[in-house]
């Protein structure tokens, strides 16, 4: 196999490479052989990739056969000897020119002793022509002619991209020595885009979230941005390598040469509000998410144009005609590669059941939008209203095609307020379902539902408003396609429908206080005949949960009565099991920070109940053990005065018998002593008692 070394393999455009390269046949990007033998043992050959990672702690990606520890230079050396391609790339930060330098100077000391030829690409950007002076228009009053590879003698880098152009002068210069076993290539590339994003990836985020009215453009925004999807680009490093052209300074742009301005707004419109406004440089540099090399990078204002990939390069393009006119791709490959995929729930099931509760911490768990029939009306309503209000402030400005576009549209919702006020009249103050499937159609097609997802609380009702409402109103592309039954982008994945006997659902209004219940819905008349009509509808084969399990969407049944939980908590946990985990960002910063300070208010409450717990031990321990004491005191001296009593209870019979036989006698000895004072009175009255000792039978 052929192998090829990439740095970082993990980093955004490492990933792409890596993907490319092992999934490329070597040689398949050149003219194809002539002969047939050689096409099919070429066919069994591709590229073996070994690289390193930015990120020790980071698995190794699937499509790498080896990582190499960067810091161990002996053994980074013997990888890149062994390898036939050496791709670095110093487009991401400073720390990568210094070990590309190292490395192509390392290979370039080794080239006596290469077993085959090896080639060196060094993937650079156009930082290092942002300041080259502009090529005069052909004609007055067109753009200036754009930069191609024959320009690159006269390019001058950004001042904070001075190491980039120094290194690219490197790898050119150590490629003229032996040309036969040492080639060497810079491929200057546009702002790469596409996939997960990496230099726009912050206007897509806000974007997505939609937590700002309009995306930011830096500046005045007409500084034109040279571009190339990160596939192409790989693409174009996989042909470098196979074809080892005469060129080799290569530019890797797409054919558009679009503002920042065109950029952002495309972006804000298909994954945003679509609004944008300009902000300052200044302002720009205070957004934490935007570094002073992505700033940098955005402000790049050049026209380029590759004429190499053009006439020499032969792959498959994925977006050769620029971001604008492949958004909706782009997008596409963006959510899925963040994982950003839209989750959409609906929770069913009779009155008074939960739906609301289980809907509302449903979107609380996933971040996703509260679909409730009245509040969808009342905001559709207030659109409606707010474009007739725009348009009678602007009645006075002069007309432009744009105004009369807003005339139209101010005409329509006018109509529609009209139209709305005459049904709900004549339907006894209820809307008919057309308006109200219109207004959820427009809301779940909205951009904030198709970002994050939604959860339809109680609606649809019936078959027919199912029906009417995610059938698919599109006509298919290819007649011969089959038609799809639903609309995929609407459509719920899961179906909840929370199931209760009337009897639990009485009781539960019933518990409820009367301050509660007053002025609501759940008023004892409104609730019995709002329960009426729920089973009055569900109790033919056509209900709504007939529609799911026909399109083999199952609703997941679950019965609330057995919750015992406050908060209908176990449902809660069972819903969760069913959706999975959240497909979003995860906590935005300021919730991180909240999270992270009721995360230490509990440390810090948890620290100080387990110190009044621990006094409380203590304390107890100290009483247990003075109680102990006290205990053993007590016994102690019980257990003299017992041994006491025994040995006085021992000692009377001795007592009595010393009191009537010995005591006489000795006191009268002892008289005899004294009247005597004999010079050895123990012996005398040892003899003494001797000789009248008593005699007893």
């Amino acid at each position: 196999m052929a192998r090829v070394f990439i740095n970082n393999v993990d980093s955004y455009t490492g990933e792409q490479l890596a993907k490319i390269f092992s999934n490329t046949v070597v040689g398949s990007t050149v003219e194809e052989a002539v002969d047939d033998d050689e096409v099919s043992q070429r066919a069994q050959v591709k590229y073996e990739v070994v690289g390193t990672l930015s990120d020790r702690t980071a698995a190794k990606p699937s499509c790498v056969t080896e990582i190499v520890e960067a810091k161990n230079v002996d053994d980074l050396l013997t990888a890149l000897i062994q390898c036939d391609v050496v791709v670095y790339d110093v487009s991401t930060s400073e720390s990568e020119v210094e070990d590309c330098l190292l490395a192509c100077n390392a290979l370039h000391e080794q080239i006596a002793n290469f077993k085959s030829p090896k080639t060196f690409i060094c993937l650079s950007s156009v930082m290092t022509w942002c300041k080259t002076k502009p090529n005069e228009p052909v004609r007055l009053m067109e753009p200036e002619q754009p930069f191609t590879e024959e320009d690159y003698r006269r390019r001058k880098p950004h001042p904070n991209f001075k190491s980039e152009i120094n290194v690219e002068k490197q790898v050119i210069k150590l490629g003229k020595t032996d040309k036969t076993r040492f080639l060497t290539y810079v491929v200057a590339a546009g702002l790469p885009y596409g996939g997960k994003e990496d230099i726009f990836h912050y206007f897509f985020k806000v974007a997505w979230h939609g937590d700002t009215e309009a995306l930011n453009i830096i500046g005045t925004g007409e500084n034109i941005i040279p571009s190339i999807h990160v596939q192409d680009l790989s693409n174009i490093v996989t042909s470098v390598a196979d074809a080892k052209p005469k060129t080799r300074y290569i530019v890797a742009v797409d054919d558009s040469m679009n503002s920042m301005t065109d950029i952002i707004t495309c972006i804000s419109k298909n994954l945003g509000t679509g609004n944008v406004m300009n902000i300052t440089r200044e302002e720009a540099l205070l957004i934490p998410e935007i570094s002073q090399r992505v700033f940098d990078i955005l402000s790049v204002n050049l026209r380029m144009e590759g004429t190499w990939i053009k006439e020499g390069a032969k792959f498959e393009w994925v977006s050769e005609t620029g971001i604008l006119e492949n958004i909706t791709t782009v997008v596409d490959e963006y959510k899925r590669s963040r994982g950003l995929l839209p989750i959409r729930l609906c929770v069913m099931g009779p009155p008074a059941a939960g739906k609301s509760l289980i809907a509302s911490q449903l979107c609380q768990h996933y971040k996703l939008h509260h679909l409730k029939i009245a509040d969808v009306i009342q905001q559709s309503i207030e659109k409606l209203k707010n474009i007739t209000l725009a348009h009678e402030k602007q009645a006075a400005r002069a007309e432009s095609e744009e105004g009369e576009e807003d005339d139209e549209s101010a005409q329509q919702a006018q109509e529609t307020l009209d139209l709305l006020n005459e049904s709900k009249q004549e339907n006894n103050d209820r809307y008919e379902d057309q308006y109200i499937i219109q207004f959820f159609t427009e809301k779940l097609l909205s951009m904030p539902c198709q970002n994050q997802g939604f959860v339809m609380d109680g609606f649809p009702k019936t078959y027919s408003q199912a029906k009417e409402l995610f059938g698919n109103k599109e006509e298919a592309e290819d007649e011969d396609a089959p038609r799809l039954e639903f609309n995929s982008k609407i459509m719920p994945e899961v179906v909840i429908s929370l199931d209760a006997e009337d009897d639990f659902l009485k009781k539960r209004i019933m518990n409820l206080p009367e301050s509660v219940v007053a002025g609501t819905h759940n008023t004892e008349d409104l609730f019995l005949k709002r329960l009426a009509e729920f089973r009055a509808i569900n109790t033919d084969d056509q209900t709504v949960l007939n529609y799911f399990d026909e399109l083999e969407v199952h609703p997941e049944h679950l019965n609330i009565a057995a919750d015992t939980s406050s908060n209908m908590s176990q449902v809660m946990e069972k819903i969760v099991k069913t959706v999975g985990k959240p497909r979003n960002y995860g906590p935005t910063q300021e919730e991180q920070l909240e999270l992270e300070r009721l995360g230490m208010e509990k440390k810090i409450k948890k620290e100080a109940l387990e110190k009044l717990e621990l006094q409380r031990k203590e304390e107890e321990e100290k009483k247990e053990t003075q109680r102990r004491k006290e205990e053993w005191a007590t016994r102690v001296k019980e257990v003299k005065e017992q041994e006491e009593e025994v040995l006085q209870a021992q000692s009377y019979p001795l007592r009595n018998y010393l009191m009537k036989h010995v005591m006489p006698t000795l006191n009268q000895g002892l008289i005899e002593v004294c009247k005597v004072r004999p010079e050895d009175a123990i012996d005398y009255l040892a003899e003494y008692l001797f000789e009248h000792n008593p005699q007893v039978d």
